[in-house]
């Protein structure tokens, strides 16, 4: 988050601000954050995951959407914009709230210098507490990596990471891969390394 809270306000108010504001926010227990704008790097890595898992997903019942799609985290102490989600089946919402889902499977943040330590702690603090919530997805914008956490049985969090022009990220959840070459070919610098036919 890029700016300093401003004083508490209510969830109602706070989501009525925000539906007629120029510039988006996040609200946290009481705290509107105003959220800054991103890199031509973070803008291509969004689209480019959302671009590789709507294509893996193919027919299923899978809606990827970005991030203009509010997540509504508990009951109503959070309203968050993940750079990607994934919900499967229907959309859990109120009937009048739709601009804003409950249940994702899978959220993405691609980080920033600003926004990685927040992303890595606070906002997985929140995400944790969404129950449909399986994998947790961190896209460095620095170098080939993701790194990802998937909820196993038992509730607990794992981590895996994959690095470098070979890495694959695997979400079992959706069985699907992503390799790195193709998140990352169109990222200045870090195009896909030429096989060469010597």
């Amino acid at each position: 988050m890029a700016t300093a809270p401003l004083p508490l306000v209510d969830p109602d108010e706070y989501l009525q601000t925000e539906r007629q504001a120029e510039f988006r926010s996040e609200y946290v227990n009481g705290h509107v954050y105003a959220m800054s704008g991103g890199t031509r790097a973070h803008s291509v890595l969004i689209a480019a995951f959302a671009y590789e898992l709507t294509g893996l997903l193919g027919d299923r019942p899978c809606l990827v959407t970005v991030s203009d799609l509010r997540l509504q985290i508990g009951s109503r102490s959070a309203y968050v914009y993940p750079d990607v989600m994934v919900t499967c089946g229907a959309l859990e919402q109120a009937a009048w709230q739709n601009d804003m889902v409950e249940n994702p499977v899978l959220v993405v943040e691609v980080l920033s210098a600003s926004t990685e330590r927040y992303d890595r702690t606070g906002k997985f603090a929140l995400y944790r507490k969404v129950a449909t919530l399986r994998e947790y997805v961190l896209v460095s914008q620095d170098e080939k990596r993701v790194e990802w956490y998937s909820r196993n049985d038992q509730g607990n969090w794992e981590y895996r990471e994959a690095v470098g022009d070979e890495g694959v990220c695997h979400l079992a959840l959706l069985d699907v891969a992503i390799e790195l070459r193709a998140l990352y070919r169109n990222i200045p610098g870090m195009e896909a390394a030429e096989v060469s036919n010597v």
